[in-house]
Order: C-alpha cells, then sequence, then structure tokens
C-alpha cells in the first residue's frame, strides 16, 4: 500500500514539474521564470525524499540538502540579477546617493 501511494506520489511530482517546466518556456515575465525555476528544484528535492523513502534508505540525504541550497542560492542570484542587472557588485566605496 505504502509503496502504491509513494509511486502515486512521484507520478504527480513529475507532472507538477512538467507543467512547471512550461512556465519556464513560456514566460512571459522574468519573475514567472525564476519562480518556476524554482519550484522545479524543490520538485527534484521532493522526487529525491520520495525515491530515498521509496528505497528506504538514508543515503541520498546529502544530495537533498545540496540541491536545497543551490536551489536557494539560485533563486537568490536570479532575484538580484532582475532588481539590480548584476549579481555581484563591484567592490570599493560605497555611493551617497
Amino acid at each position: 500500500m505504502i509503496s502504491a501511494l509513494l509511486t502515486a506520489s512521484l507520478v504527480l511530482l513529475a507532472l507538477a514539474m512538467l507543467m512547471c517546466l512550461l512556465r519556464l518556456l513560456k514566460g512571459p515575465t522574468r519573475s514567472d521564470r525564476v519562480a518556476a525555476l524554482d519550484t522545479i528544484g524543490i520538485h527534484v528535492l521532493a522526487i529525491i525524499a520520495v525515491i530515498s523513502m521509496k528505497l528506504n534508505t538514508q543515503d541520498f540525504l546529502e544530495i537533498i540538502l545540496v540541491i536545497g541550497i543551490l536551489t536557494f542560492i539560485g533563486t537568490t542570484a536570479l532575484a538580484r540579477y532582475i532588481e539590480r542587472g548584476v549579481v555581484i557588485e563591484e567592490g570599493g566605496e560605497p555611493h551617497d546617493s
């Protein structure tokens, strides 16, 4: 019974990720694409967690943590790029405006 539920959740997560992929390709704005990319990262994380439960192992926990961190950093960098036009600003004296 549990195996069937885990399989069904994998199918639903894959369908949700496919819908996010369509939003990533279609847009219409950069913000929509960033949100879709972030959601795809979360879906990948969830799929690996479900596979870990299905295989009854804890070997994938480090992978889940790394994907979570990379998703967060990537979303933050893309949001900063959309807002400011650069990801990493030049150093030096702060400008008074």
